[in-house]
């Protein structure tokens, strides 16, 4: 579980996808490998994520594939047996939260309240989810809420984008942040994937820029 976590910190962003038809994994696939960034978080926001993981794994073994919007057991169940990794939802459900720990496969919930952190600490979780990060205050809130928790670290999702990537990089709790724009729904219909490979590859300058700040 941790050895998956520590992944994501070195990736600093996980492109958090919704793809409307499994067969064009394999092409997202290429296009973020060429961008330099070996991960993806499949959403179960369309009918197509456990088969859209299961080619993406297939096609990319080397690549960190998780599953996002996890609602159940029974998704989470579906997404491990596909090939995901990491489990990340919305919001903090105690089921799948102990379902997980007790497969040991990683998990990330959703959190936008100290009360949920608490809950989250209780089960030893300390890597969170804050959701939804910029309409929930964004940088503000989030250094407000973690001050208290000293141990715990955050991926960020919901708002974020090229613009405001590097404010939530910055602050020493965020270890690496969800981004959809990446791989907006459009892009991958439309079949954009170069432009897929150029966002990506912007997101992951500004991982290095900041990320070079902290070395100095």
């Amino acid at each position: 579980m941790y050895e998956i976590l520590w992944k994501l910190n070195v990736m600093g962003v996980i492109p958090v996808v919704s793809i409307p038809s499994p067969e064009d994994a394999p092409r997202l696939g290429e296009a973020l490998l060429e961008g330099g960034l070996p991960c993806a978080e499949i959403t179960f926001r369309t009918s197509a994520a456990a088969e859209a993981i299961r080619n993406l794994v297939q096609a990319y073994p080397e690549m960190l594939v998780g599953a996002g919007t996890v609602l159940s057991i029974g998704q989470a169940e579906t997404a491990v047996d596909a090939g995901a990794k990491f489990i990340v939802s919305p919001g903090f459900d105690q089921k799948i939260v102990t379902w997980c720990i007790e497969k040991g496969v990683a998990v990330t919930p959703g959190i936008a309240t100290p009360t949920e952190i608490n809950m989250a600490l209780e089960h030893n979780l300390k890597v969170l989810k804050f959701f939804p990060a910029e309409a929930f205050g964004g940088v503000k809130t989030l250094k407000a809420i973690s001050a208290p928790f000293r141990e715990v670290k955050f991926i960020p999702a919901g708002g974020i984008n090229q613009e405001n990537l590097a404010d939530y990089l910055r602050l020493p709790t965020v270890i690496a942040c969800g981004g959809s724009w990446l791989v907006k729904r459009r892009l991958i219909e439309e079949g954009k994937f170069k432009e897929i490979t150029n966002l990506t590859i912007a997101a992951s300058e500004i991982v290095k820029e900041v990320r070079s700040g902290w070395e100095n």
